[in-house]
């Protein structure tokens, strides 16, 4: 499946009776943000694929591993997390400001429960800068526009998109999307991506029939691709060590994780 955020067509106002993606994934990692219905499907997207909470886990460890990698390693001070989701714990910004306190980041969706839950939570430290947006990656102009009142795009951007480009059903529009938005940033910047993959290598022989329960029962409509399609999203860029992976293995402990059907990279911008 994918990450918290989402990048649904424009916003609208909360339907509770209906599940949504990033309630769903907030009741997959734990939290509380979410209501029966999320959790009903949630449940039962688990039981057809028993590793979906393993999934939500790697991701957000990936995402720490590497934006700590970034900030510590390569020396990134502006982040831009899209489809950004329902905060929770060790979020972009407060990784990133760990290690370097102004760091700035900026956060976009357009989910109205995520707006509303990010204004009240998503508050960096007095050094750096934290921002959230109410944007459309299906915009990517209008998105870039909007960052930058807070990003230099003079200076490198780690450009976050963890789980959302399985939102855009056309692959081809897909990686239209990244293509402009990184053509927006300037050399010296990365793209960190996780994406879900029904590539029985990894585990994601049940990706397609949770998928399909999913479609047919919450919102917004996801797909999985395999590992060349979601490659082909780096085009251009230099990935980083170990390139393409299962987002648990990227740069982890060996044997830290299980692998699940969530690939994960991170790749630089020439």
């Amino acid at each position: 499946m994918g990450e918290s955020g989402t990048p649904p067509r424009g916003p609208t106002r909360p339907d509770t009776s209906v599940a949504h993606n990033a309630r769903v994934w907030n009741h997959w990692v734990g939290g509380r943000d979410n209501h029966e219905v999320d959790r009903r499907v949630g449940d039962r997207v688990a039981s057809i694929l028993p590793v979906i909470r393993d999934i939500a886990r790697a991701d957000r460890e990936f995402l720490v591993r590497a934006v700590t990698y970034l900030a510590g390693e390569r020396g990134v001070r502006q982040f831009l997390d899209l489809g950004s989701g329902l905060p929770t714990a060790d979020n972009t910004h407060e990784v990133a400001q760990r290690i370097a306190p102004g760091s700035r980041t900026v956060y976009v969706d357009n989910d109205p429960i995520v707006l509303t839950h990010a204004r009240t939570l998503l508050a960096g430290t007095g050094d750096g800068a934290t921002d959230y947006l109410e944007a459309d990656v299906h915009d990517p102009d209008a998105l870039l526009e909007q960052a930058a009142r807070t990003l230099d795009f003079d200076r490198p951007v780690a450009v976050m998109m963890l789980g959302v480009l399985n939102f855009v059903l056309d692959t081809g529009r897909a990686r239209g999307i990244v293509r402009r938005i990184m053509d927006g940033v300037p050399s010296g910047s990365f793209l960190v991506l996780t994406h879900p993959t029904h590539d029985a290598e990894v585990g994601g022989g049940s990706q397609i029939p949770a998928m399909e329960f999913w479609n047919e029962n919450a919102t917004p409509p996801i797909t999985a691709r395999g590992a060349e399609d979601i490659a082909a999203f780096l085009e251009g860029l230099h990935p980083v060590e170990p390139g393409l992976v299962s987002c648990s293995r990227w740069r982890a402990r060996a044997g830290s994780a299980p692998v699940v059907p969530q690939y994960g990279a991170v790749a630089m911008k020439p």
